[in-house]
């Protein structure tokens, strides 16, 4: 995984001030990186049943319809308030401060459907919490997450308690 992590650049003081911005379009511009990315987010979710893949806005659109191809499954998107054009159901959640919403169509996961959410990043677990929260709301059943890159300081992990968490790289 080495390899992978060499390809990622790192932004110092991007968004702001004191942060460390691991940007992957470093490794998204690499082909033998990019496919080894999407292989070490799809392989342990082969032949597990996995109806719909759910990716989270935007990176998890990378990922997520890739990994939807290479599993056999559908995609869905969650994405930002306002931006998909049918019925939606909406899930608010806390930010350091202030909150934030997340939107999924309300026919995007049926009842009884296994999902895997996919995004770039795993830090607070925030987004993918709430993105859990839409998924079970419509009636689908969490089969797993998968994550490219976990914070692992920042203890995700917590508010995903529970459920099956899969990182290809650990910061």
């Amino acid at each position: 995984m080495n390899e992978l992590k060499a390809k990622i650049r790192h932004v110092q003081d991007f968004p702001k001030a004191g942060i460390l911005f691991y940007d992957i379009t470093t490794l998204l511009q690499d082909p033998a990186g990019l496919r080894a990315a999407v292989d070490s987010l799809a392989l342990p979710f082969m032949n597990q049943g996995i109806d719909i893949v759910v990716g989270i806005e935007s990176r998890g659109f990378i990922f997520g319809s890739v990994v939807a191809d290479r599993i056999g499954a559908g995609f869905a998107l969650v994405r930002k308030p306002g931006k998909l054009p049918a019925a939606c159901v909406r899930a608010t959640y806390d930010l350091e401060y202030g909150t934030d919403s997340l939107e999924i169509h309300e026919d995007a996961v049926k009842k009884g459907q296994r999902v895997l959410i996919v995004d770039d990043l795993l830090a607070t677990g925030g987004t993918a919490r709430a993105t859990m929260d839409l998924v079970k709301g419509l009636g689908g059943t969490i089969h797993g997450l998968a994550f490219l890159i976990e914070l692992v300081a920042l203890n995700g992990r917590a508010k995903l308690a529970g459920e099956q968490i899969h990182t290809v790289l650990k910061y």
